[in-house]
């Protein structure tokens, strides 16, 4: 057995892992910045965007990368609608916030078994193949998955960067009051904050639809990774979220290498606890957070 194949499978699997943490980590931290909301009902977008994404390809037959496309834009929309309907009333009320978002996910979630039945279904492979980096072989299909995500990395840094809409969104999300005094209209970038961060979620959702199966009850999971990614990161923090993010993908596919999935979990949930302890604004967090 070559130990150095394995573990460099297990970096890039982490990678790949740690990317889709990553947007999901991003999203919920960007709507936690902007409305101070922690949002339950962020897992059942990450299904929505799944759902789409094998909708799309398998009854629509539009190419992946449209469809991804497509699922962002959708849950952008229906997000920014439902932060509007909804979640109106709760902004800066953080507990009935929650409260709401609960009620929210379980809406989705009976929505999505109405729709498309409690059976997983499995969504067409991308693309066939493998690709062969030196004695690393790598499903072609998680290639794509890698190169997806940072492509829409690079595209929200670049509008959180240099488009007037997201230095504005920037402003909110590091002090409402601030922004608000500078003469930026923060209440019209509550539905905006809110429809990108779920539409974070979609998209990671969408992306990992070809490698997992689809069900209404796939996003429990990566919920629960977005908060530990938060956690560490520190919440609020989306410097903090995307190092986390990376962070968590590669730990996670070290420890497969030496224990059972159990155990890794117990590992990372005591890697949670001393962070609480020791540093509980996390990495990158802000001290009132």
């Amino acid at each position: 057995m070559d130990w150095s194949i394995l573990v460099a499978q297990a970096t890039i699997n982490g990678l790949v892992v740690g990317l889709l943490y990553l947007l999901m980590a991003v999203g919920f931290t960007l709507v936690f910045g902007v409305m101070r909301m922690v949002n339950f009902a962020h897992g059942e977008f990450y299904m929505l965007g799944a759902f789409g994404a094998y909708f799309l390809t398998s009854n629509l037959h539009l190419p992946f990368l449209a469809a991804v496309a497509v699922t962002f834009a959708g849950a952008v929309v229906i997000g920014a609608l439902l932060e509007w309907v909804i979640l109106q009333p709760f902004r800066h009320d953080e507990l009935n916030g929650m409260i709401a978002t609960i009620g929210l996910a379980m809406i989705l979630q009976n929505l999505a078994l109405m729709f498309f039945g409690p059976d997983p279904l499995s969504m067409p492979a991308v693309v066939k193949g493998v690709t062969r980096l030196g004695s690393v072989v790598i499903p072609s299909a998680r290639v794509y998955v890698v190169i997806f995500a940072l492509g829409v990395l690079a595209l929200l840094y670049g509008f959180l960067r240099y488009s007037r809409p997201g230095r504005a969104l920037r402003a909110v999300v590091e002090d409402f009051e601030i922004a608000s005094i500078q003469g930026i209209r923060a209440r019209i970038y509550y539905p905006l904050g809110f429809g990108i961060g779920v539409g974070l979620a979609a998209v990671a959702g969408a992306l990992m639809a070809p490698l997992f199966s689809v069900s209404p009850f796939v996003g429990a999971t990566p919920l629960l990774k977005a908060f530990i990614v938060v956690i560490l990161g520190g919440l609020g923090s989306i410097p903090g979220a995307a190092v986390a993010g990376l962070v968590l993908g590669l730990v996670e596919s070290y420890a497969s290498l030496y224990l059972t999935s159990s155990t890794a979990d117990m590992l990372i949930f005591a890697l949670v606890i001393l962070m609480l302890v020791v540093r509980p604004k996390g990495l990158l967090g802000r001290g009132e957070v």
